[in-house]
């Protein structure tokens, strides 16, 4: 890799443009991102050789350390990978939690040892992480959680109940919270990590209306965590959780919800499915004008994004700011999806069969598995009292 300064981003352009058309299958154009796959299926050759290839250029992830396997360049280089990508319908296959969420968490908090053991496999996307958060008394108030991890000398013992845990039944990872005291509440909690493949956990996938299986219910029975897999100060991991949950609702704000598209814009498919007049445009003016306002407003919030990641890498991390990003993004995206099955008319309809393509099946079940976007990661209503709290400093209720 050349060292490219500011004043070279056109030649680094010209080497991501020629690297891209080298190495990313033609079979797979258009296909859009494998990062969030609900419906489990094994990967096909040209999808293994292209997540391969971006994993070993680091490219997957371009801004992390170098020393890691990551691309270890600046915004302005990931910007110009992402626009090389769209150009010719390629997708970043390199996803899942461990990108989003847990592995920028580990490089600001995680020892040596613990990021040299975890982060070149999710630069490489060869392992797949899951989040032990969410309880069943302990969702909205998290803090109240009371999964319980003994002290056994050179070990913990963990002992109970989490549930929405995604992919677990796919995880190779957890990244888990557990209380270490129970005489605090936030102070008591510490954040470990454990194989889902060791003794004492059990994983039963919870079935959605969108047909699939993404959420578990996951039961831990004397499940034995080392101590060196505790990131942060035991006691410590209330502090590692939130800037956890900071990064996944960043991730979360363009996510799902408005798939299915095929690659096309939303104009696009207004003009296959609906029509054109004689001048080019949807003969219907309201129809016309909420699918141009929805393509405004998803324009809008991508430059927001962009700005918004150039920002937090200035300042050392996301900021409480994802919780407006998160709220912006997952109602943009599902407004996308509801013009989506609007503008297929009874093709927007289908559940299975030869009547529909697999673009149309694949547009129901985005729609319908977006409805939970604005309650993970923090619900609506929970990143509204972040906003009127931490950004707008408001009082709390009497």
């Amino acid at each position: 890799m050349a060292d490219f300064g500011g004043s070279d981003l056109d030649a680094f352009r010209t080497e991501a443009r020629d690297w891209i058309e080298a190495n990313f299958p033609k079979s797979l154009k258009g296909k859009g991102s494998m990062m969030m796959r609900e419906e489990r299926s094994e990967p096909t050759p040209d999808m293994d050789a292209w997540r391969k290839a971006m994993g070993e250029k680091g490219w997957g992830v371009p801004t992390w350390p170098a020393q890691y396997g990551g691309g270890g360049l600046t915004p302005a280089h990931a910007r110009i990978i992402q626009q090389e990508l769209g150009r010719v319908g390629a997708y970043n296959p390199i996803g899942g939690m461990g990108v989003m969420m847990f592995g920028p968490t580990l490089l600001e908090f995680g020892t040596e040892a613990q990021k040299q053991q975890h982060i070149p496999p999710i630069v490489k996307g060869e392992l797949q992480w899951c989040q032990g958060f969410s309880e069943p008394g302990a969702g909205s108030d998290l803090a109240s959680l009371q999964t319980r991890a003994e002290d056994k000398g050179d070990h913990y013992i963990v002992n109970g109940q989490k549930i929405w845990t995604s992919g677990a039944q796919w995880a190779q990872w957890c990244f888990c919270l557990v209380r270490t005291d129970t005489t605090k509440k936030h102070e008591g909690i510490s954040f470990v990590l454990f194989p889902m493949d060791v003794p004492g956990v059990e994983v039963r996938p919870i079935p959605l209306i969108a047909g699939n299986s993404p959420f578990c219910e996951t039961f831990l029975t004397d499940v034995r965590v080392e101590k060196d897999q505790v990131v942060g100060p035991v006691n410590g991991g209330w502090t590692v959780a939130k800037r956890l949950l900071q990064h996944e609702r960043s991730g979360l704000s363009g996510a799902g919800g408005g798939g299915g598209l095929g690659g096309r814009s939303l104009v696009k498919l207004a003009k296959d499915y609906v029509g054109a007049d004689e001048s080019g445009r949807l003969s219907d003016s309201d129809l016309r004008t909420r699918v141009i306002m929805n393509e405004i407003d998803g324009r809008a919030f991508q430059l927001t994004a962009m700005r918004a990641m150039v920002e937090s890498k200035a300042n050392s991390g996301p900021s409480a700011a994802t919780s407006i990003m998160k709220n912006a993004g997952t109602r943009w995206m599902q407004d996308r999806a509801e013009l989506t099955i609007e503008l297929m008319g009874h093709q927007g309809l289908g559940w299975e069969g030869d009547d529909f393509t697999a673009e149309e099946l694949g547009a129901v079940r985005s729609w319908l598995g977006g409805k939970a976007t604005t309650i993970y990661g923090g619900s609506q209503e929970v990143q509204n009292n972040i906003i009127s709290k931490r950004i707008l400093g408001l009082p709390d209720p009497k």
